[in-house]
């Protein structure tokens, strides 16, 4: 499976973007999705995740209430609607795939390149 993460760019803060990873090679439908982000200086962590079907989702408490995942599972993609942007969620955000219902980036096995979110105050 090849992903590809796009959507990221240059906000304010308070504003909003919406991040899509295409998925290529594989159908995505058997995996759950996630994504994570990676901000300077810092490790990557878990932002947010997606079942198989869509039906279930969980999310950082970062994140919570400000950040909804999504996916078209016939269109092989992901979505991260990001509202209410802060300074701090600032990162390079990628998409991957997991066989595992997890937030332990470990489990997941195909990474995309990562689109970069910058907020700004």
């Amino acid at each position: 499976v090849q992903l590809q993460a796009y959507g990221g760019g240059l906000v304010q803060a308070g504003g909003s973007l919406r991040l899509s990873c295409a998925a290529s090679g594989r159908t995505t439908s058997r995996y759950h999705m996630g994504w994570s982000r990676q901000a300077p200086g810092k490790e990557r962590e878990f932002v947010a995740a997606i079942s198989v079907g869509g039906g279930s989702a969980y999310y950082a408490d970062s994140v919570k209430g400000r950040f909804t995942i999504s996916r078209d599972n016939a269109k092989n993609t992901v979505y991260l609607q990001m509202n209410s942007l802060k300074p701090e969620d600032t990162a390079v955000y990628y998409c991957a795939t997991t066989r595992s219902w997890s937030t332990t980036l470990s489990l997941y096995d195909y990474w995309g390149q990562g689109t970069l979110v910058t907020v700004s105050s």
